[in-house]
């Protein structure tokens, strides 16, 4: 069983990163493109994911800047 804790990296679909971040894949695309997203692990000619760690250090950094301005 794996506990969300553990520092194991783990992977995270597209799909997952948009649930995650609330964002539809459109605007998540033109983030990656923009380079404002975490960059995206090639897992094969037609697959990518995310580290589910960068994305949610993403989504805390937006919150973060959020309470600070």
């Amino acid at each position: 069983m794996k506990h969300q804790n553990d520092n194991t990296p783990s992977f995270i679909s597209l799909n997952d990163a948009c649930k995650l971040t609330s964002m539809s894949r459109t605007m998540l695309n033109r983030y990656r493109s923009d380079g404002r997203f975490p960059v995206a692990v090639e897992l094969g000619d037609r697959r990518i994911a995310f580290v589910r760690s960068e994305v949610t250090a993403w989504v805390q950094a937006k919150i973060s800047a959020r309470v600070a301005s």
